[in-house]
């Protein structure tokens, strides 16, 4: 799994949450990427077993999808909270910065940052 297709299955929880249901044009719009773009990833996605599209278009994360994207979104959010209360990096950046390093931080260092978080914040 790239890490596009970890930012597409995120950003599919996460509107799944917000709105109820996803199709290709909400992911579009949220991501800033073209339709063509999106329908292309979304095909690999599928291909890949993450996802599977209802014939009304909506898409749906597969078992494995959801998984992935709560792995990811999980990660974002322990390193950006790490970010601001622990290294002390304003919201913006820190966004910015754990959306980068969700995908290229090793298991164990992770767990350490969680971990950590857990025992260390109230």
């Amino acid at each position: 799994m790239y890490e596009s297709g970890e930012d597409y299955l995120e950003t599919i929880l996460l509107l799944k949450k917000k709105k109820g249901s996803v199709r290709s044009i909400d992911v579009a719009r949220e991501l800033g990427f073209s339709r063509p773009s999106v329908s292309r990833a979304m095909g690999i996605l599928e291909e890949g077993g993450y996802i599977f599209k209802e014939d009304d278009g909506e898409i749906k994360l597969t078992k494995l999808g959801e998984k992935t994207a709560k792995k990811v979104y999980e990660r974002h959010t322990y390193l950006t909270s790490f970010l601001m209360k622990i290294a002390g990096v304003n919201a913006e950046i820190a966004e910015k910065d754990a959306c980068r390093i969700e995908h290229i931080i090793s298991d164990e260092t992770f767990n350490g940052i969680k971990q950590y978080l857990i025992d260390n914040t109230d």
